[in-house]
Formats: C-alpha cells, sequence, structure tokens
C-alpha cells in the first residue's frame, strides 16, 4: 500500500448500507446455523427454562412444531438433547429404543426428511442420576473405557432412530474410534461424526444444565473437560487424534471465550468446523438486552459474525430460527 490520507480513505467503502454490505467479507446464511433443541419425557407442554429466555424443554408434540420453523426458514440442522423421565447410574435411557431421544428422533426424520440435517448429542450426562458424562468407578472418578461402550451403544441407537450425524460430547478418550468402529459394525458407516474435540470446562454451561438438567451431584467435570489455562496446543492435538480415529467434523466449544482456538483449529484441518454458541453466550445478550444495556438484535448478529469470521463453517446457536428469519 503506497497511497496515505488525503488520497487513502478507507471510510469511502463504509459510507452506505449498500456499501457495506457490498464489500462485506464476513456473510452468514441461515444454512450455516444448527438449532439446539432439548425434549423431555412426562410433560404435557413446553417447559420455559428461566436462565434462557425464550428456550424451552420440548413436548415431542412441540418438538416437532419448532423443528418445521426451523427448517422452514432455512435453518442447516438441529441438534437433539433429550431429558428422560427416570435416570440411573449408567444412564440406561441413553440407548434405550423407547427412550426420549429415539422416539422423538423417529418423529423429526419422519416429519423433516431432507431439509435439514438432524443431529443427536452423543454423551450421557442428560440420562445419569449423578449427572455426570460417564459410567463411575466405586471412587467416583468417570471410567474412561467403559464409558466408551455406552457411548457406542448410544450412538447406534440413535442411528437407528434416524439420527443423520452423532456428535459424541463426553471428551472421553478414544471416544471417535469407539463411536466409528460400533457405527460401522452396525451397517451405519454413512453416519457422519461430528466430534465435540475441543471442548472446555467452562462457566458458560450454567443455563444448559438447567435445560438439560445435568449438573453434576458432586465435583466437576474438569478431569475429562479442557482446562481454559490447559497446555498450548492441547486443543489442536484433540482435534488430530478425532481426526485419526475418524471424526468426520470437528467443533469447538464454547464459541466466543475461544475464537483464538477456533482460528487454530480452522487454520489447522481441512474438514468442515462448528462452533457452539453456548448457554452462558445466549443467556448474558439476553439478560442485558432485558435490563436495556445493549442492542439486543446488534449483539446477537455481531456475535455470530464474530464466530463465523474466526473460522466456524457451522453455528450451533439457539437464535438460529430468529437469526435465519432475520437473513
Amino acid at each position: 500500500m503506497t497511497a496515505q490520507f488525503p488520497a487513502a480513505r478507507p471510510r469511502r467503502l463504509r459510507r452506505t448500507t449498500a456499501m457495506r454490505r457490498l464489500v462485506a467479507g464476513t456473510r452468514l446464511h441461515p444454512a450455516d446455523l444448527v438449532l439446539p433443541l432439548f425434549v423431555k419425557e412426562g410433560i404435557d407442554e413446553p417447559q420455559p427454562i428461566g436462565s434462557m429466555p425464550g428456550v424451552f424443554q420440548h413436548t415431542r408434540d412441540s418438538l416437532r412444531k419448532t423443528a418445521h420453523e426451523a427448517a422452514e426458514a432455512g435453518v442447516g440442522g438441529l441438534i437433539l438433547f433429550g431429558i428422560p423421565a427416570v435416570k440411573d447410574a449408567r444412564g440406561s435411557a441413553a440407548d434405550d429404543p423407547e427412550g426420549i431421544v429415539q422416539k422423538a428422533l423417529g418423529d423429526l426424520v419422519s416429519d423433516l426428511g431432507d431439509q435439514m440435517v438432524v443431529m443427536t448429542d452423543t454423551c450421557l450426562d442428560e440420562f445419569t442420576d449423578h449427572g455426570h458424562c460417564g459410567i463411575l468407578t466405586p471412587g467416583g472418578e468417570v471410567d474412561n473405557d467403559a464409558t466408551l461402550e455406552r457411548y457406542a451403544a448410544a450412538a447406534v441407537a440413535q442411528a437407528r432412530a434416524g439420527s443423520q450425524v452423532i456428535a459424541p460430547s463426553g471428551m472421553m478418550d478414544g471416544q471417535v474410534a469407539a463411536i466409528r468402529a460400533a457405527l460401522d459394525g452396525a451397517g451405519f458407516e454413512q453416519v457422519p461424526i461430528l466430534a465435540y474435540s475441543a471442548k472446555y470446562a467452562s462457566a458458560f454451561y450454567g443455563p444448559f444444565r438447567d435445560a438439560a438438567e445435568c449438573a453434576p451431584q458432586f465435583g466437576d467435570r474438569n478431569a475429562y473437560q479442557q482446562d481454559p489455562a490447559g497446555p498450548v496446543g492441547e486443543a489442536l492435538r484433540e482435534v488430530r487424534l478425532d481426526l485419526a480415529e475418524g471424526a468426520d467434523a470437528v467443533m469447538v466449544k464454547p464459541a466466543l471465550a475461544y475464537l483464538d482456538i477456533l482460528r487454530q483449529v480452522r487454520d489447522a484441518v481441512d474438514v468442515p468446523v462448528a462452533a457452539y454458541q453456548v448457554s452462558g453466550e445466549y443467556a448474558m445478550i439476553e439478560a442485558a438486552a432485558a435490563n436495556g444495556w445493549i442492542d439486543r438484535d446488534r449483539a446477537i448478529m455481531e456475535s455470530l459474525v464474530a464466530i463465523h469470521r474466526a473460522g466456524a463453517d457451522m453455528i450451533l446457536t439457539y437464535w438460529a430460527t430468529e437469526v435465519a428469519h432475520r437473513l
């Protein structure tokens, strides 16, 4: 660049709405968005989640309606989380063919066909009575290898029920390999895996734990989720391990506080990269807007543009349908 002021005036390309739109370098599209949805067994009407205004625990019927609205808006996909009526130590409902996730999957796949991609979160925390993401040892630690067997069984149950993408989120070592082998062995070689590869032990998950009723009954998840101040390169190591085990796409979670990690991952891999705009990110914007402290619509769009600009091909966001309409 050789020109200087006054010949060089960067503001020339910012002067009007039409000009800014013409030269925009980051463009969101409804198909980039994935809507997280919660379905709960044993309720007669949708239950509002107090810490996440506008988000609900759905009945099977209200889930179908909400999914249809998202598809009509052009949202690219949805990811399903289930809350069973009965929980136990091994998360038996996770792979029960009559479990709430499997039943809801049947509804959604029948209704939506190829209109949007129906994904399932594959973990145990929503299904265990202790709230941890796996099987516990007698000493109360999560048993990594025993948990892999449960993840594999849940993934196959979800695929049989119609899930089009399996998304393991438990951060167990070897989870992608175990699930890939189980899916292939059951005849689901065509079902892709979206791995929660870089998932941090974050304070921003609080409202989600209200929604999914999965707060740990003791301790925390620091022994299996990544430390926000962990070793340099740990995220990329996790990503590379998951890809070596057969992941088809990878995810960074949370999104906004980990844009640097998202950029590192995007630069290092040649598969689709997802980012999860988690419940705490949603709740902070909604709460600040409700108090009149920020412009809600602008803050939503700015946050999503930032995540996309940092490298996310897909963004999981609770605003997916609303933003799709706006786009």
